[in-house]
């Protein structure tokens, strides 16, 4: 949470065995004032920590039983929903900030396909090493190439309730090679939400954009400024301004952007799939707008 009050909500995680990344989604936005704790162990270690935990929240639960409250968070964590989504949106119209709103909310994996493309190399993957070898002979990464890098990435445990695609696709061809992936897989995408925004706004938004280079957390010296000057909320770790966040290059990007989106927004707007979302209202009024699309 970016409000420091907040804070005191979170505690361990305490689970047997080895990890299991899908299943440890905090459930305190649904539970107000109660430690945002998943408790995967026997009962009594689990009602331990409960207790530990509540014993830091507010007193909006103190009169429900930790064995209540306990099998809430069990009921919402087996009956978390899957997700597959498409999120589109032109650089600054804030993707940065509500992919991991949703990512969190729905245990959910982020795909931004640079990121990925860079992680399939760096692990040696089938299709990182095909990857590697075409832009290292300075040609482009095909669409079956980073169709077959997304099909890798949510074959991984993080991505069993669903995902969060961002940046990808661009063009109708790559639309339709991603649909066929997603069929043999024997899953569908459920939603594609497009973040607009106003270009003139989205000018004065980049040309102030910091960002967490590890995590891809975005912040504005302006709009959303982090806690302490230059330097990332969750890690401390310092934030930075991207070479290509001015003005004349953002022109040109907006200009391509909306070049290729407007096929690929009608393609997915047939299939009853498309909802958009004005992205110039502030940031809490967009998670609310974007929650409603999704829970509906």
């Amino acid at each position: 949470p970016r409000d420091p009050a907040e804070r005191r909500w979170w505690s361990a995680v305490v689970f047997p065995g080895p990890c299991v990344p899908w299943a440890l989604c905090s459930l305190g936005y649904a539970l107000p004032g109660f430690a945002r704790v998943v408790l995967l162990a026997s009962p009594e270690l689990r009602a331990s920590w409960a207790d530990r935990a509540a014993a830091q929240a507010s007193p909006a639960l103190d009169n429900v039983a930790t064995a209540s409250i306990l099998a809430e968070l069990d009921r919402r964590l087996a009956d978390a929903p899957e997700k597959r989504m498409i999120l589109i949106g032109p650089p600054g119209s804030g993707k940065g900030t509500q992919g991991p709103i949703i990512k969190e909310r729905f245990c959910l994996c982020h795909l931004a396909t640079g990121d990925m493309l860079r992680a399939a190399v760096s692990a040696g993957t089938e299709m990182g090493k095909a990857a590697d070898k075409v832009m290292k002979s300075g040609g482009l990464v095909s669409d079956e190439i980073v169709v077959g890098i997304i099909r890798e990435a949510i074959d991984g445990p993080d991505c069993k309730n669903g995902f969060i695609l961002d940046g990808f696709p661009r063009t109708v061809e790559q639309a339709k090679k991603l649909d066929g992936m997603l069929t043999d897989k024997g899953v569908k995408l459920d939603h594609v939400i497009e973040m607009k925004i106003d270009d003139e706004l989205l000018v004065k938004r980049i040309t102030g954009r910091l960002v967490h280079a590890a995590s891809g957390r975005s912040y504005h010296s302006e709009f959303r400024k982090p806690l302490v000057p230059m330097c990332d909320d969750d890690t401390g770790e310092a934030l930075m301004i991207r070479a290509d966040d001015n003005e004349g290059t953002l022109r040109k990007r907006l200009g391509a952007f909306h070049d290729q989106t407007s096929p690929v927004v009608d393609y997915y707007a047939k299939q009853g799939l498309y909802a958009s979302i004005d992205a110039a209202q502030k940031a809490d009024t967009v998670k609310g707008a974007i929650m409603k699309i999704l829970t509906e």
